[in-house]
């Protein structure tokens, strides 16, 4: 077993101990462990998202002569029109891709409304069903339940 399996975020007694002697040594420690334990889980989310805004912001700063495409031009012609070409035709099937995702979602979305709908619309009919029977005198002509 590695030391990553025995430390992951989670209420494990290695991660215990180390919050409690983090707290015993110094508080802020047992404090981050303890983070750890509850949040650590989202970190990979957290580096992803953390990785894009840093390229996002310093995606500019490659080169010079970056083209809009964020790639610097490497002297040979032919092979920067082929590379441009290439990246136009990609931004066009994530183009189509995202369209279809949306567009996937929108049905998952709807789907899950007209079965909420329709469980809906069970209950209700159900407790319509039960109200009634209260309702309905039995074969004695008294109510239900009155004697």
């Amino acid at each position: 077993m590695n030391a990553t399996a025995m430390i992951r975020p989670a209420w494990t007694p290695a991660t215990i101990a180390l919050m409690v002697i983090g707290f015993m040594v110094f508080w802020p420690l047992g404090l981050a462990m303890l983070a750890y334990i509850i949040w650590g889980d989202r970190l990979d989310g957290f580096k992803r998202d953390v990785g894009r805004t840093r390229d996002s912001v310093f995606g500019g700063c490659r080169g010079r002569h970056a083209r809009r495409s964020g790639f610097a031009r490497t002297g040979n012609v032919a092979f920067d029109d082929w590379r441009e070409k290439e990246l136009e035709r990609l931004a066009e099937e994530r183009r189509k891709l995202d369209e279809m995702r949306e567009e996937f979602d929108d049905y998952a979305r709807e789907l899950r409304r007209a079965k909420d709908q329709e469980e809906f619309d069970r209950f209700t009919a159900e407790r319509e069903r039960k109200a009634r029977d209260r309702q309905t005198p039995d074969a004695s002509g008294m109510e239900p339940g009155k004697a």
